[in-house]
């Protein structure tokens, strides 16, 4: 099944599966053998990848199936050379570092965060004490 989406769509495990032509346990196995791969996971653990989730697994692939590199040799080669090194350009700045959005912020738009993350913990306390009351 070959479904359009923009190159900037998350994809589920099983259409970047099927874009790479490897069984979707394969994925998940990666996934514990290189910390790099990160997928978004929803409710009930389905997993969303991002655009350079899937360039990653994508050069993991071409290092095992193509380069017939072992998992050590592929993680010795992160290690060596680094992941952004091997992904060149195509990869997002802020894939493998964290940001710091705050910083970056005016004091307005940081204010306005604030007041809405006050608002969330108020509503959060109310839903608490609500659900309290109706198991009572």
């Amino acid at each position: 099944m070959v479904v359009n989406k923009s190159k900037s769509a998350f994809r589920t495990i099983a259409e970047v599966a099927e874009e790479l032509g490897v069984a979707t346990h394969v994925l998940r196995f990666w996934e514990t053998k290189f910390s790099q791969i990160k997928p978004m996971k929803r409710s009930g653990g389905r997993r969303y990848y991002r655009p350079d989730d899937v360039e990653l697994v994508k050069t993991i692939k071409y290092y095992l199936y193509d380069k017939r590199y072992t998992i050590e040799g592929v993680q010795k080669l992160f290690k060596e050379k680094g992941v952004k090194n091997l992904l060149g350009e195509e990869i997002q700045k802020d894939f493998f570092e964290p940001r710091d959005t705050a910083d970056s912020l005016d004091a307005h738009t940081q204010q306005m965060l604030f007041s809405l993350q006050e608002q969330l913990r108020t509503l959060k306390s109310e839903l608490a004490e609500a659900l309290e009351k109706s198991k009572q």
